[in-house]
């Protein structure tokens, strides 16, 4: 079985469920990352064979990171790279060194999404996918739903950092995807899935009677 046979499942998963990120733990000596795990979009830079993006974050510093395109066979990165972020000694068997690493890292990478996640992987991930929207990642509290213009699809964005924050109004919309969710950075605005249900609907019944 490939080294990284694990990203192929995931990928897999992520599709099945209509998921364009995921995250997971992981921890090489003493130091702990996150692993943030993206499709790559229709309008990417994809390298040739590449199968996922991953993100590695610091756990102590976020402006610490490395992007890596991987496949089922593994990082593809030039290894000086690898080696300096990770802090992986040389020696005259590095190439035993880095396959012991892969090894290591791939028991890691889960088969499938799990969105049951602690904040400090679920964070993250909103930032990730606020950021890709052109959106301050402090936007975390839902105001209301919006019907896009020209019949326009909300974003794979918006869609999954609803999917994360509020799910049961997400499931609402699942279907409808010319619907989106509007975020603020103040608390005071969020309103409940009730409240932004019913003025939803009330702004639907005064198009329907102009």
């Amino acid at each position: 079985m490939a080294i990284f046979e694990n990203f192929r499942l995931l990928k897999e998963s992520m599709q099945n469920e209509g998921w364009i990120i995921d995250a997971f733990a992981f921890q090489y000596k003493t130091t702990n990352y996150i692993v943030l795990v993206k499709l790559y979009m229709e309008n990417e830079n994809r390298p040739k064979y590449a199968l996922l993006k991953t993100e590695f974050l610091k756990e102590s510093n976020f402006a610490n990171r490395l992007i890596v395109p991987v496949n089922i066979n593994g990082f593809m990165i030039e290894t000086k790279i690898l080696r300096n972020f990770f802090a992986i000694e040389y020696s005259e068997n590095l190439g035993n060194i880095l396959q012991q690493f892969n090894e290591y890292f791939s028991k890691f990478i889960p088969v499938e999404v799990n969105i049951s996640k602690p904040d400090s992987l679920i964070q993250p991930m909103l930032n990730s996918l606020s950021k890709s929207d052109s959106e301050d990642p402090e936007k975390r509290y839902c105001f209301k739903v919006k019907r896009n213009p020209k019949g326009e699809l909300r974003t794979v964005y918006n869609d999954n950092k609803t999917k994360i924050l509020r799910t049961k109004l997400y499931e609402t919309f699942e279907k409808e995807k010319t619907i989106s969710f509007c975020y603020s950075k103040d608390i005071l605005t969020e309103k409940t899935d009730e409240e932004i249900l019913l003025n939803f609907s009330k702004r639907e019944n005064s198009k329907n009677y102009r």
